[in-house]
């Protein structure tokens, strides 16, 4: 990726998403400052090395018509002097630095238009680096608000679910007393005719013993 390229994506980088998705908000958002600085001081640089070039270029360009135009005033004087030969030997020269400056100029019109490129990515990014660094501390402040209702949130859904599991196990505990009772009702009613049928075969027992009893003594 070229600077020109991690500066766009400097740029562009919206530090509230970048936040967001942090597990760390605090050292990302530290770490994107820190290469933010970084870029500036590389951009920095490339742009005083693409102005030194430029101001090469440009000088080139200038040597080279100088030479150009030289060449031309040394024709001139041949053709004075009648020497067609020498005239056309200092044109050629002339055309051959005229050439040259041309493709100087070419360089230095797209080397100006590189630096101007590289101007307006240090403009940006000195822009963004001061948003960085004056945002940093709300972004932070506001990140760690959001994480402690988050967590406030998730304790008070703890807490209710808490208190449901409670109020289920409350109501199994009262289901489970209520089914004793039915139980236990249940068992008094059938001991209580038990108890009774154990009576009326009691009874019936009773009398069959007197009725043989009877028996025997009347034929005794």
């Amino acid at each position: 990726m070229s600077l020109l390229e991690r500066v766009a994506t400097l740029v562009r980088a919206n530090l509230n998403d970048l936040v967001d998705r942090a597990e760390d908000p605090e050292k990302l958002i530290k770490q994107v400052i820190v290469d933010m600085q970084n870029q500036l001081l590389q951009v920095k640089t490339q742009v005083a090395v693409s102005m030194a070039d430029q101001h090469l270029l440009e000088k080139k360009r200038k040597e080279n018509e100088g030479k150009a135009a030289e060449w031309t005033r040394r024709a001139e004087l041949a053709v004075d002097k009648k020497q067609d030969d020498l005239a056309r030997g200092a044109l050629e020269r002339s055309l051959a630095y005229k050439q040259m400056a041309e493709s100087f100029a070419q360089q230095v019109e797209d080397q100006t238009l590189h630096v101007e490129n590289l101007k307006s990515a240090l403009r940006r990014l000195e822009e963004k680096l001061a948003e960085a660094e004056s945002q940093s501390d709300l972004i932070i402040t506001q990140h760690r608000r959001a994480r402690s209702l988050r967590k406030s949130s998730e304790a008070r859904n703890t807490l209710g679910n808490a208190s449901h599991a409670a109020t289920f196990k409350r109501m199994q505990d009262k289901a489970a007393r209520e089914g004793a009772v039915n139980d236990a009702l249940s068992a008094m009613v059938t001991d209580n005719l038990d108890d009774r049928f154990a009576a009326l075969t009691k009874e019936d027992e009773v009398e069959r013993l007197l009725a043989e009893l009877k028996a025997r003594r009347r034929t005794g």
